[in-house]
């Protein structure tokens, strides 16, 4: 365990999210401290730990008010440390709580709402007639649920704290409309839980599956791996000598169509519609000695024009448009 000194010295931290009182915390050989004796024998890191946290003594109402007073108004650190290690199986209850949503470690919950417990504990008024553990289960919990949110996947899906309400919300929610017999739809749950649609749509999609390496094999006895079947960004080698071929066709046509222009409409296509920085139609009016409302007449009739021309010219235009990336 660590020293008592400075043992809650912690950056000051908010509450995520209130919770109800915890039920007792209650296990199985209350008491007993013996640890493994040593030999070559496997000892699991929980059981361990589990076992060394059971020496401390839950504390009697009286001394753990006792020691919260002393520590809030003196800070001794050793009122600090027994405040906190005769709460350590509160963090374990709670993170079993908790174990459902993460799946993984259960010492990665335990070491997150121990840090949640010296928050607590800092944070603590005696004066306010609230029971500590009752106190420090809500920064427990907070602490845990934090952790778990931005380590559930690669990318963080609880920035928000409405987010983190409907990460633990949706499940629930799908489960009882579909025991009052109703389809558990994203229009009825954004209505239930009072969201948007699209959030719930988004919660679920990922909350649907979890992460893996594109480095991991396709299966254990396989030497493909995971990577080496996505999908190349490249454009293809005929696809591109047809891109190629069809822009050469478009700029010749539209070369052909620049000739039958007047002054005025071949400025306004090489100044404004082909231009990199396009002039603006007051530009283009000053130029030609005309109002701007009279060049974007001129330039909204070249416009049809150009698209009648190449319809005319070429055989399916729609598809050259999509490949051109023209706006005709």
């Amino acid at each position: 365990m660590k020293d008592s000194k400075n043992i809650i010295d912690l950056d000051e931290s908010e509450v995520i999210e209130e919770y109800t009182e915890p039920e007792p915390l209650l296990f199985e050989d209350e008491g007993k401290s013996e640890l493994p004796e040593p030999g070559l024998v496997e000892v699991d890191a929980l059981q361990r730990y589990m076992g060394e946290i059971n020496r401390y003594p839950l504390l009697q109402p009286e001394e753990e008010k006792r020691l919260a007073t002393l520590y809030h108004e003196t800070a001794d650190q050793d009122a600090a440390y027994t405040l906190i290690t005769s709460n350590l199986r509160l963090v374990v209850k709670i993170a079993l709580d908790f174990q459902k949503f993460w799946m993984r470690n259960l010492l990665d919950l335990i070491q997150e709402g121990n840090i949640g417990l010296m928050q607590a504990i800092k944070k603590f008024d005696p004066y306010r007639g609230i029971k500590l553990s009752y106190y420090a289960s809500f920064w427990i919990k907070a602490y845990i649920l934090k952790f778990i949110m931005d380590n559930w996947k690669l990318v963080k899906i609880g920035t928000t704290q409405a987010q983190r309400k409907l990460f633990f919300s949706l499940k629930k929610e799908k489960e009882r409309l579909r025991a009052q017999g109703y389809e558990a739809d994203p229009k009825l749950i954004s209505t239930r839980l009072n969201v948007k649609e699209a959030e719930v749509i988004e919660m679920d999609q990922r909350l649907g599956s979890w992460e893996f390496s594109l480095d991991a094999p396709l299966k254990s006895d396989s030497e493909e791996l995971h990577i080496n079947f996505l999908t190349s960004g490249e454009t293809a080698a005929d696809e591109h000598l047809a891109r190629e071929e069809m822009k050469d066709i478009f700029l010749m046509r539209l070369a052909e169509f620049r000739n039958t222009l007047k002054d005025n409409e071949r400025d306004i296509l090489d100044l404004r519609l082909l231009a990199e920085h396009p002039l603006t139609l007051q530009e283009i009016g000053a130029r030609h000695n005309i109002s701007r409302e009279r060049v974007r007449q001129i330039e909204e009739r070249l416009l049809k024009k150009l698209r009648q021309f190449m319809h005319n010219e070429i055989p399916d235009f729609q598809s050259y448009q999509t490949l051109v990336n023209e706006p005709y």
